[in-house]
């Protein structure tokens, strides 16, 4: 399969993070301020959009107080609020997409201070999208989950499972392949499935921006990765 040579990249000169909300008022603070530290260690101008999608709690109140561009919606899918986040924070600035790192990640994950910093290395080594480890929380698993979920990783061996909670594309290659779809959910998977379509378009599965996201059950849709921990690993 014919690939673009990694000279016509050009270096990432700004990244747009984007973060879907729906109540998650308790673990949304967490995210928020775990963000504002990666975006400064980043190395370049750092955009935050938070999608706040049929809240009914807190949530508005939390991404205030965190001082961050939000956007209001009433979808239910969390698919439609990336795709509005995306779009609302590439019309923010006058930048060539080729130069756009978009790093999407959820309300309930916590990333790590060189999560962007280390997404935007990869960008610049030659990845157009780059599919991120998660690990669950280990405060919300039993010890035998714990273990089990362990015995799963092999450290610098990524599994390469599509997470939305760490996910990062360039912008260019997202315009091309018409951006997330107004999913309930598995949107992430299906953007990159279109993504690896692309034969101009390189994956990289990385375990070196590693994140971690609640370990919960029951979570914001049927299915998602709580639905994965809960069958994979029940208690």
């Amino acid at each position: 399969m014919t690939r673009r040579p990694a000279a016509a990249r050009p270096p990432v000169e700004r990244l747009l993070v984007v973060v879907p909300v729906h109540d998650e008022e308790e673990l949304l603070a967490a995210c928020l301020a775990s963000v504002a530290t990666a975006a400064d260690a980043a190395g370049a101008p750092v955009d935050v959009v938070v999608v706040l999608d049929d809240c009914r709690d807190g949530s508005a109140a939390v991404a205030a107080a965190a001082g961050v561009r939000t956007l209001t919606l009433r979808t239910g899918a969390v698919g439609a609020a990336r795709a509005a986040g995306v779009g609302a924070g590439l019309a923010q600035r006058d930048t060539d997409p080729r130069a756009v790192w978009i790093a999407c990640t959820d309300a309930d994950t916590v990333v790590p201070p060189h999560w962007l910093r280390g997404h935007r290395a990869l960008a610049d080594a030659g990845a157009d999208v780059v599919v991120g480890t998660v690990r669950p929380d280990p405060r919300d698993l039993t010890p035998r989950q714990l273990a089990a979920w362990r015995a799963t990783r092999v450290p610098g061996r990524p599994n390469g499972h599509v997470h939305g909670a760490n996910l990062g594309i360039r912008a260019d290659a997202y315009l091309r392949a018409d951006g997330f779809a107004p999913l309930v959910e598995h949107e992430d998977v299906d953007l990159v499935a279109r993504l690896r379509a692309d034969p101009e378009v390189v994956v990289r599965a990385s375990d070196e921006v590693d994140v971690v996201t609640s370990g919960r059950t029951v979570g914001r849709t049927p299915g998602g990765y709580a639905g994965y921990l809960r069958d994979a690993f029940p208690a």
